[in-house]
């Protein structure tokens, strides 16, 4: 008589995993009283997909056979921004439907995400990131509220880009693998530059910034939001305030250096060493995107804002 087949349990994944960190396959498939190729099978698959949830499975026979389906995600992975339709019309799979194409990829763990917009990390910065990261890592709750995180955006009359999809699986090795970026551009629309600053949950005033920010402007945004900002947080109470600014040339020129260090002593705040090209380790980023996106959604009609560029600039702040 044929052995039924039955799906392993939560339990029995979770012992598998970690059973066989301390024991090989063998033995930990006889504990368990199932085969030793079941406890292979599953690894195998835990590795390729990061994952221990069981893949859906069809009543009705397969269209593609095994070889076919490898072909297609090959296919799926190597042109990961194509559309699905595309593959099907350029591929082999012309006589096979988009819907049985994408059941296959599911399968395998393979669907379409948003591509994630990022700038392109040399291995030294990401290295520097880590590290960085790691020497924070004890940092409690409330070691982290003594940040004052700071930044500066650039805001869009048309804050609602184009998003692209692609092809991967659900892991974070393939979600920032470079072929899965959506490279941010550059386009013509109106643009604000704000800088802006938070501690705990107290907002700095905002500072509109237009043209080129050179080190005496920045200076007078400190002077004038940053300072402000910190005597009324001195006011509130607020002791050991730790400053944070990203290594953009203007804040690390000597006059920006210079004058930040001498502001440190007489203000009382210290000033924290960052990581260059680390924007998503900053969680001001948050506060950037919640602003764009309530700019979205309490005044939609942003973008069609009409009149010369000082007054679209004027009302776009009005909204900001």
């Amino acid at each position: 008589m044929k052995p039924q087949w039955h799906e392993l349990t939560d339990f029995q994944k979770g012992e598998i995993v970690e059973g066989c960190k301390l024991a090989k396959q063998v033995e930990v498939a006889r504990d368990l009283k199932i085969p030793c190729q079941t406890v292979s099978s599953f690894l195998s698959q835990y590795d390729q997909r990061q994952s221990s949830d069981n893949l859906p499975h069809d009543g009705t026979p397969h269209k593609l056979t095994a070889s076919d389906v490898r072909y297609l995600v090959r296919t799926a992975e190597s042109e990961t921004h194509v559309p699905l339709a595309e593959i099907a019309v350029n591929t082999m799979f012309s006589t096979v439907s988009t819907q049985t194409l994408h059941q296959r990829l599911q399968e395998e763990g393979i669907r379409k995400w948003k591509a994630v917009g990022r700038c392109l990390l040399m291995m030294k910065d990401a290295k520097a990131c880590y590290k960085w990261a790691n020497e924070h890592q004890h940092l409690t709750k409330e070691d982290w509220a003594q940040f004052a995180w700071s930044d500066d955006s650039l805001i869009k009359q048309d804050n609602n880009p184009h998003q692209s999809w692609v092809f991967r699986r659900q892991t974070k090795c393939e979600k920032y693998d470079p072929k899965n970026i959506h490279t941010k551009l550059k386009y013509g629309d109106v643009k604000q530059m704000v800088w802006g600053c938070f501690y705990g949950n107290r907002l700095s005033p905002i500072a509109f910034i237009d043209g080129t920010v050179n080190s005496h402007i920045y200076i007078s945004i400190l002077q004038d939001k940053l300072l402000l900002f910190f005597q009324a947080l001195h006011n509130d109470r607020a002791s050991d305030i730790i400053f944070q600014q990203d290594n953009a040339k203007v804040h690390m020129s000597k006059l920006a250096t210079a004058w930040l260090k001498d502001s440190a002593i007489q203000n009382g705040f210290s000033i924290v060493k960052w990581p260059a090209y680390s924007p998503d380790m900053n969680p001001i980023e948050e506060l950037w995107a919640h602003l764009k996106a309530e700019l979205l959604r309490q005044y939609p009609d942003t973008k069609l804002l009409q009149g010369t560029l000082a007054t679209i600039k004027q009302k776009l702040q009005d909204c900001l």
